[in-house]
């Protein structure tokens, strides 16, 4: 807020209802073995997602930036080459044998090259990463459109997520990467599988061939490497049942920004 504006009773209202999921959400480890306090602090993320949805739009845009503000370094964090085999015989033949599986709760199951995957309707952006650690960093972006992709293999009425499986495992035989959005974010404009970045192919240290752009979220919540994609009526049974790999480790599933 400017100096000097003046706050509405909604917006004090919504502020307050902010800063409570966020008391309620920090410093919380020594409590977070009691089930009470596991429930409580659920219900809080819940709270904290309907706040977040309630003061913006369903549509709004993530902010985007010009070219003059991209930024000189962007951090290569996470993995950065992933040493699984299949992804490294992939890569040593420039992807050109990837494609992308697209499964689950959908009408049609359907592979994609990324050669397909450019032929369809796609989305350039200039946005800003926020990483949960604290940096940010500028990029221009291009992608497939997430909603174009999901139009092609139609999703079925029971379906409430998208779940992005990886290649990636973070440390060496551990679990693999894995992200889950819901079908409003997935849907939105700027959610795209990106391809490209600043102007090239995506690297590999940036998530190559493929990796989920969702700009209105953290970081994380931007899946690298990503080699197949489910639709979902819940993750119950997908990693330790909390929609992400990080969030299986006490993230927030909701990341909104």
């Amino acid at each position: 807020m400017e100096p000097g504006s003046r706050m509405s009773r909604r917006q004090f209202g919504i502020r307050g209802l902010q800063l409570f999921g966020v008391a309620l959400l920090a410093g919380c480890d020594a409590l977070s073995g009691r089930d009470w306090v596991a429930g409580l602090l659920e219900r809080a993320e819940g709270l904290t997602r309907a706040v977040q949805r309630a003061i913006t739009p369903r549509r709004a845009l993530a902010r985007e930036f010009t070219e003059a503000e991209r930024s000189a370094v962007f951090p290569g964090n996470g993995t950065v080459n992933p040493s699984e085999p299949e992804y490294q015989a992939l890569a040593r033949a420039g992807f050109a044998d990837y494609r992308l599986e697209v499964g689950g709760l959908i009408e049609r199951p359907a592979t994609f090259s990324l050669a397909e995957l450019r032929g369809l309707p796609s989305r350039t952006q200039i946005t800003r990463h926020d990483c949960v650690e604290g940096w940010s960093a500028i990029a221009k972006w291009k992608g497939t459109r997430l909603s174009a992709l999901l139009d092609q293999v139609g999703v079925k009425p029971g379906a409430r997520y998208v779940v992005f499986h990886c290649f990636d495992a973070l440390r060496e035989g551990g679990d693999r990467y894995y992200e889950s959005v819901d079908l409003e974010d997935a849907t939105h404009e700027q959610t795209i599988l990106a391809y490209d970045m600043n102007e090239q192919a995506l690297p590999v240290t940036y998530g190559a061939p493929l990796r989920l752009r969702v700009e209105r979220q953290l970081g994380y919540k931007a899946a690298k490497y990503v080699r197949r994609i489910e639709l979902v009526e819940r993750f119950d049974a997908i990693g330790q049942g909390k929609g992400g790999y990080w969030e299986d480790r006490g993230y927030e599933w909701y990341a909104g920004i």
